[in-house]
């Protein structure tokens, strides 16, 4: 019976899902087991013909979640009811060398690395779509002028293409994060108990070496009898960084939405309910959603980080919770990563709303130019910025046009020409260094 969402499948997509299934996470350490012995059997330290059995049983499939369920409602322990399921398939002269010289989190540990690498290879790719999907709308939209906000109001001119240009170089710069990260969150750990190599001694660490090479990983240079935690805690806030810019851009979107502002919209299609009460209602609730979700997302961080400090060489006050941290935190990006894709790709562009929002003022939102030009024209700043001000202030309070009242005031017009103010006040010629911000994150963003 699912409980959680996640379980029932309404969040991530199944591939993300498989990787954290009990079932799959199972076959995982099954592998390393065959792995371990395998390099063991090659350096001497365990029987050929041993070595060559556990390899051969410890395959993917071959042990079930149900017997190992079976046999841990005996033992109360899952890792060692998985080796015992394994030895049940070897024969006896087999037994003794399997997981020898591990301890249960060689298995937890390293089979964690292989679920985070394998839910990377889903999600850096899809990073990579969406900065190429953002980027694509920032070419179209680059000579658009829009307004530019700040603290909520009408600051000066933008183009609207800026708007994905941004987003697009903070989730490229996400990728490459992501893909540095890879290197030392994915590692293979099996130094036994307390991280000496123990019962494998000096060849402890080639073993190591050539299981990490076998299962894709990098070998861990020094753990306790766990991989530090630091490790988790990177990945996870990693995720939730990429996470809370996603965020950031639904925020956007759910904003330049809203009735007053009507910028975009979030496609809605043939027969789909805003609301069970008003049937006028198009609501943005796909990027609602990933707004919610990054709200659990971010909660992950502060438990990954409270599992760094362990006692000793390890205490368990850090398992329970992992076993749902580390899934929790890809599924729910995952899930983020394709609810942004499919806003990003289908999203609508009220191009006459934009155009009509930059005069909604009247012109002030041209103040910052005017200013600009006046110093060109010699005055000082603060001088010409109080004579700005002092006409836009007026022009409010008389509700006239700021380039009219601007052409009335004689400072103003005595260093100004009414040319001047028409040129000023034309939204495309304000788009400053735009074009060309925009084409070097294209370049960036290429180059991934």
């Amino acid at each position: 019976m699912a409980i959680l969402p996640i379980d029932s499948g309404r969040y991530g997509t199944a591939r993300m899902l498989a990787i954290f299934d009990e079932q799959r996470r199972v076959d995982y350490q099954v592998r390393i087991e065959g792995a371990v012995a395998g390099a063991q059997g090659t350096l001497g330290i365990i029987p050929s013909d041993a070595a060559e059995k556990i390899t051969k049983k410890a395959v993917s499939g071959s042990i079930t979640t149900e017997r190992i369920a079976e046999l841990e409602a005996k033992s109360d322990h899952d890792t060692a009811s998985l080796v015992e399921a394994l030895a049940e398939l070897c024969p006896d002269n087999a037994r003794p060398w399997i997981h020898y010289g591990l301890t249960s989190n060689d298995l937890v540990d390293t089979s964690t690395s292989m679920q985070m690498r394998d839910a990377l290879f889903i999600i850096i790719p899809k990073a990579i779509r969406l900065a190429q999907s953002l980027i694509h709308m920032a070419e179209t939209h680059s000579k658009l002028p829009a307004v530019g906000r700040t603290h909520g109001q009408h600051a000066s001119i933008i183009s609207f293409g800026l708007k994905f240009a941004n987003w697009a170089e903070e989730i490229a710069v996400h990728v490459e994060r992501l893909r540095n990260m890879v290197r030392r969150v994915c590692v293979c750990k099996t130094l036994g108990v307390v991280g000496t190599g123990s019962l494998m001694g000096d060849k402890a660490l080639m073993v190591q070496a050539k299981v990490a090479k076998m299962l894709d990983l990098n070998p861990i240079m020094v753990a306790t009898q766990i991989v530090p935690r630091e490790r988790y805690a990177e990945y996870i806030f990693s995720l939730t960084l990429l996470g809370s810019t996603l965020d950031k851009i639904a925020l956007e979107i759910r904003n330049l939405q809203r009735t007053e502002i009507n910028e975009v919209a979030e496609q809605f299609k043939q027969g789909q309910m805003g609301s069970s009460a008003v049937p006028i209602k198009r609501n943005p609730i796909k990027s609602e959603r990933i707004s919610s979700l990054a709200k659990l997302l971010r909660g992950q961080v502060g438990i990954a980080f409270e599992n760094i400090a362990l006692w000793h060489e390890r205490d368990l006050t850090n398992s329970a919770n992992e076993r749902f941290t580390i899934p929790t935190t890809s599924i729910l990006l995952d899930e983020m990563c394709e609810s942004m894709l499919r806003v990003i790709s289908n999203i609508v562009i009220n191009r006459d709303r934009i155009i009509k929002n930059i005069d909604m003022t009247k012109g002030h939102i041209f103040a910052e130019f005017v200013m600009g030009a006046l110093i060109q024209k010699g005055m000082s700043r603060m001088t010409a910025y109080r004579a700005v001000q002092g006409v836009a202030f007026e022009a409010l309070k008389m509700d006239v046009h700021l380039r009219d009242a601007l052409m009335q005031d004689s400072a103003i017009s005595q260093n100004l020409s009414k040319n001047d103010l028409n040129a000023i006040f034309n939204p495309a010629m304000q788009l400053g260094a735009s074009l060309a911000i925009i084409r070097n994150v294209s370049e960036h963003v290429k180059g991934l």
